[in-house]
């Protein structure tokens, strides 16, 4: 299957309808997501049915034709403007500000400005002060398991979400690409971005929280293994959390006099880029690592946050006990709330603590996220249940928001 089959389905399964729906409600759009995810690719699909034009802000010709902003883009008031690679010219949002006011006047109200960029801080600072109450944001993930055909979801979890990794000739150029876009971004996007870091440091901070794929971060050993203060650790944390490269998972709240763990936990976000930091070249090496139970964790994760509605709330559950869930999902307005424990292999059993969990939150809905397909009930009230059928069902939620 060719990339654009792909991304096309992607589109007409979730986003393209989602960035649609913001731009006929917001004069200015950002869609934000890590490079090569395919940003470009729907913002063309959604650009082509319209008078639009659009510009690389990382082209030198592009960014000459912005020489003077205003008059070029007062030019093209009736037409949706592209803006890739935006967080390149940060001042560019403060004029942004100004011709989305003037249009607002004139009538031109909304769909004016698609955004694309990666999700810095400097971006969504900039954007969210000089853009508050005009602009939407829309996070683009890589590939999910319902864009892929079923028998490559098991292709999906070894090499990850980003199209050219996922569609690689082999597995082989498949880590050789996914090796080079951790280098590119260590060498050239992240000092592009502002942060002036040693990328061998930040590669070997990457690769740490691969090892420590799904665990509750520990910034003092991290610390010390870098030779760096604690402060430092939450500022690269917050650099790749920003990036969407890394997830922090935050410790689920309630009142009680349960002892709760409260330090979030970490992964790494793709797991294809998991398994290159850790030097996996393919399902084999993947399946006698000790990270793989971990590495399949996050995958779900992941895929089901993707596909959740909007505005639902992620964390997890654990008390010193030992009673533990590893993903609590509660809807927007806090109507319903799942519980769901994620097995990677063919057994789908919890243990106790899981029991012990549910008893504490008392969730609607209960899951084992298993690798196999059926769909059957382990005990009362808790279903196993494949990542496929699950991300389906919260798709459909999505859907009916």
């Amino acid at each position: 299957m060719v990339f654009s089959a792909i991304i096309a389905r992607m589109i007409k399964r979730r986003l393209q309808t989602t960035v649609l729906d913001r731009l006929a409600l917001f004069p200015a759009v950002a869609l934000l997501g890590p490079r090569q995810v395919g940003k470009t690719t729907l913002a063309e699909d959604i650009a082509s049915d319209r008078p639009s034009i659009y510009l690389d802000l990382e082209s030198p010709s592009d960014r000459a034709r912005l020489a003077d902003p205003v008059r070029y883009l007062e030019a093209h008031e009736g037409k949706l403007v592209v803006l890739d690679e935006v967080h390149r010219v940060p001042e560019l949002f403060q004029t942004l500000r100004g011709l989305i006011d003037q249009g607002r006047r004139r009538g031109h109200k909304v769909g004016r400005f698609l955004l694309l960029g990666s999700a810095s801080m400097d971006l969504l600072r900039q954007s969210g002060e000089s853009l508050a109450g005009r602009i939407a944001y829309v996070d683009l993930p890589p590939l999910g398991v319902l864009e892929v055909a079923a028998e490559d979801r098991e292709k999906l979890w070894v090499r990850g979400g980003f199209p050219d990794s996922f569609l690689a000739d082999g597995d082989e150029h498949s880590m050789m690409w996914r090796d080079y876009f951790i280098k590119t971004y260590l060498e050239r996007d992240i000092p592009d971005l502002g942060p002036r870091i040693p990328a061998e440091t930040l590669h070997r901070f990457w690769t740490m929280l691969a090892h420590s794929q799904g665990s509750v971060i520990n910034a003092a050993q991290l610390a010390c293994s870098l030779a760096v203060d604690g402060k430092t650790i939450a500022r690269y944390l917050d650099l790749m959390v920003d990036l969407l490269l890394v997830r922090r998972l935050r410790p689920y709240h309630t009142n009680t006099k349960k002892r709760l763990v409260k330090s979030p936990k970490v992964y790494v976000r793709d797991s294809g880029v998991t398994h290159a930091l850790l030097g996996i070249p393919g399902r084999e090496a993947l399946f006698g690592h000790p990270v793989a139970g971990m590495s399949w964790e996050g995958f779900v994760i992941d895929n089901l946050i993707a596909t959740a509605p909007e505005s639902t709330l992620a964390s997890f559950y654990r008390t010193s006990a030992g009673a533990e869930i590893d993903l609590v999902l509660e809807f927007p307005g806090l109507t319903e709330r799942w519980a769901i424990e994620i097995k990677s292999g063919l057994s789908a059993k919890p243990k106790r603590g899981f029991y012990n969990a549910v008893e504490d939150i008392t969730p609607e809905r209960s899951f084992v996220v298993y690798a196999g397909e059926e769909r059957y009930p382990v005990s009362e009230g808790v279903e196993a249940i494949s990542v496929s059928a699950i991300a389906q069902m919260l798709l459909e939620k999505r859907s009916a928001q």
